[in-house]
């Protein structure tokens, strides 16, 4: 790829999207290259130098898969490691004065592509969008693809990657190093000049309920004639058209790219805050010259003031989980189908505010998460370098070029809400403090809208001074505690006691010498702790699900039993646990009069929690059978009671509590004959 020079390199961010079968891609001009494409090993390093990339080049020995693909479950090359090799050739027809753009939405881990005999790049890193301007390979015909992929990042200078440490069974990070084109393969034909990428910016503001925004917009010129193609702009909500006026800052381009720069500002009336509970979006189209994109953004204010995380002003405390990417039979691919079922499990069992994984996901975890409410703190690349690595100025560029990857792509999204720099690399020596300062400072030039942290594992050692420890230069702390916690969560309040605390990761796992009860044992002694603490924003269980590793102290069947629901996401006793604890609301019964004819009366109080999880309710729903009624709006600690009428002779009633957005987030059986108040399923 080009070098970058300004704080600007976007990759497209378009609203509408294009199916290729299983997977959505967010460009409606995609023409895709996924399916059937024929795939050899190479595990002794021949293929370049045996010229595979060649039109020529004989097939026989080839197989046949299907792309995006993931060969380390395939069982024909399970657990390999090395270079793999693809292969396609496609139908193409010139056309004069346009640009094709060949676009990898992830490939694990070092890529290098040839086209019609000709090498046109390379890429390492393996779950970040990459793309290479293929015009001048292309001829009219048939056309051959190749590309070579290396998934050895059991090697200490890849991200991520082994530890320099040389300790034992400390090859690779918790998750498996899945090899492949394990995201979507496409083209798009762009014209001469055409618009890269489109940033957003919504600021609210609060008090006159306005908001601000301002559009960056990058134009490629590959024309080598300066041109000042004039932007035009439509802002959509729910389909109607938002009228406003743009003032633009202009510029001119010769065979370069430039940022140029859009400003309007939106009356009350237009203005709706997207959140948790009330995901609104919103469509922008931007047109340069003949090319045009979409994207969607939302609006809405997330800062942090003292130990309080706010969310459009209002303090907000929810829970989250880590998710893995990982599922039988597909390894690090992300369906649409497993995107679906995973967040919407996370969804209903309480889990809103995530520090999801050690990488980037494919796109659509995001759009789910816009579109459904959610809050993500996103990360990057360093799962426990050691200082040397950090120091290591190769390794610091790299980590540069995925984060900035990332961030490129995913800077649009309102339910990314902060970036991380890391997981659990050693945060109090000299080698952790700088690399916490210095990318922190380097994220901020790329992004300045979003908070920023680490998870550190070093604060569980205690430290004395706040200075002792690279949380200083965070946003907000994020700690990795596995017990202790209320101990551990007061000395950090006690180090930084103007920062929220948000516990990245925490948890049990199943296989434990309590079981599966000894999770629910857990999660309850755990919010018994942290509910007597207020500066706790949230709580990120790890992990939401099982998941396959060759990390130390994995399972001999492969697996690492942590989840609330298993490697096939079938659920545990802690899931229902984890429902019923984090829910923001409590249903408690208060009396049961039997009536005349079967017809019976019961006294319900739901109250918004005070403590742990705690946010402002507004617009929910109480479920009884086919009927339901609406729920006051609550803040923390606010009770609304309920009087129902109860027609028939059952001895129990499930009550159920629905988000706005649908969502069933509670399911209490009440016993309608004696005092007992719940049985959480």
């Amino acid at each position: 790829m080009k070098p970058i020079h300004n704080l600007i390199l976007l990759l497209f961010l378009h609203l509408t999207t294009v199916s290729f079968g299983q997977y959505t891609v967010r460009d409606p001009k995609a023409i895709p290259l996924n399916g059937e494409w024929v795939f050899a090993m190479d595990p002794n390093e021949v293929g370049e130098t045996g010229k595979w990339y060649r039109e020529d080049a004989p097939l026989n020995r080839w197989n046949k898969v299907t792309v995006p693909h993931c060969f380390s479950t395939d069982p024909r090359y399970q657990f390999y490691t090395g270079t793999v090799w693809y292969r396609r050739t496609f139908p193409w027809q010139p056309t004069t004065g346009k640009r094709i753009i060949l676009h990898f939405d992830a490939a694990y881990y070092e890529t290098v592509v040839w086209l019609n005999n000709q090498k046109v790049g390379t890429h390492e890193g393996g779950y970040t969008p990459f793309h290479f301007d293929i015009t001048d390979y292309l001829k009219a015909g048939t056309n051959t693809i190749a590309v070579s992929v290396n998934n050895n990042t059991w090697r200490t200078g890849t991200i991520p990657g082994a530890k320099d440490n040389n300790q034992p069974n400390d090859p690779f990070p918790g998750w498996i190093n899945y090899g492949g084109l394990i995201r979507p393969v496409y083209l798009t034909v762009e014209p001469a000049v055409y618009v890269e990428n489109v940033k957003v910016e919504a600021t609210p503001d609060l008090a006159k309920g306005t908001a601000t925004l301002k559009v960056k917009t990058r134009i490629r010129n590959t024309t080598g004639q300066a041109t000042a193609p004039k932007l035009a702009f439509r802002l959509e909500q729910t389909g109607k058209t938002v009228n406003v006026t743009w003032k633009q800052q202009s510029g001119s381009t010769t065979n370069q790219t430039t940022v140029w720069e859009a400003e309007t500002s939106l009356k009350a009336a237009d203005v709706k805050l997207w959140s948790v509970d009330q995901p609104t979006l919103y469509d922008l189209q931007v047109v340069a010259a003949t090319d045009t994109v979409r994207t969607h953004f939302g609006i809405r204010k997330v800062e942090v003031k003292g130990t309080q995380l706010l969310l459009n002003g209002q303090p907000i405390k929810v829970a989250g989980g880590n998710r893995v990417v990982d599922y039988p039979t597909l390894g690090s691919l992300e369906p649409d189908w497993l995107v679906e079922k995973d967040l919407r499990l996370m969804k209903e069992a309480g889990m809103e505010l995530h520090r999801l994984t050690h990488y980037t996901p494919a796109e659509t975890v995001y759009d789910w998460a816009d579109r459904n409410g959610m809050l993500i703190i996103t990360e990057a690349g360093n799962w426990q370098l050691t200082p040397r690595q950090m120091d290591n100025d190769t390794i610091r560029t790299k980590f540069r070029q995925q984060f900035r990857e990332m961030a490129e792509r995913d800077w649009n999204h309102p339910s990314v809400i902060a970036y991380s720099v890391g997981n659990e690399y050693l945060s109090e020596q000299p080698a952790g403090q700088r690399w916490t300062k210095d990318m922190i400072a380097y994220a901020r030039e790329l992004d300045p809208t979003r908070l920023y942290t680490f998870a550190s594992m070093r604060l569980n050692i205690l430290p004395k001074k706040p200075e002792d420890e690279a949380s200083q230069y965070c946003d907000f702390i994020s700690t990795n505690t596995y017990g202790n916690h209320a101990t551990v969560l007061k000395h950090i309040h006690s180090l930084y006691p103007d920062k929220p605390i948000f516990i990245s990761e925490y948890g049990t796992r199943a296989d434990g010498k309590d079981g599966e009860t000894g999770q629910v044992t857990h999660i309850e002694k755990f919010l018994s702790d942290i509910r007597q603490l207020p500066y706790v924003i949230g709580a990120s269980w790890w992990s939401y699900n099982d998941y396959l590793s060759r990390h130390d102290g994995t399972n001999p069947d492969g697996t690492r039993p942590w989840g609330l629901v298993r490697h096939d996401r079938s659920k545990r006793p802690l899931y229902d646990a984890h429902r019923s604890g984090m829910a923001p609301v409590t249903v408690e019964k208060l009396s049961w009069t039997p009536g005349p004819e079967g017809v019976h009366q019961l006294k319900l109080r739901v109250t918004a929690r005070n403590d742990f999880p705690a946010y402002a309710i507004r617009q929910y729903q109480l479920k009884t059978g086919t009927s339901s009624l609406r729920i006051p709006d609550l803040q923390p600690g606010q009770t609304a009671d309920f009087t129902l009428p109860v027609s028939g002779f059952d001895k129990t009633i499930t009550i159920e509590i629905l988000k706005p957005t649908g969502f069933s987030i509670l399911a209490q059986t009440i016993d309608l004959t004696n005092d007992t108040r719940t049985s959480n399923r």
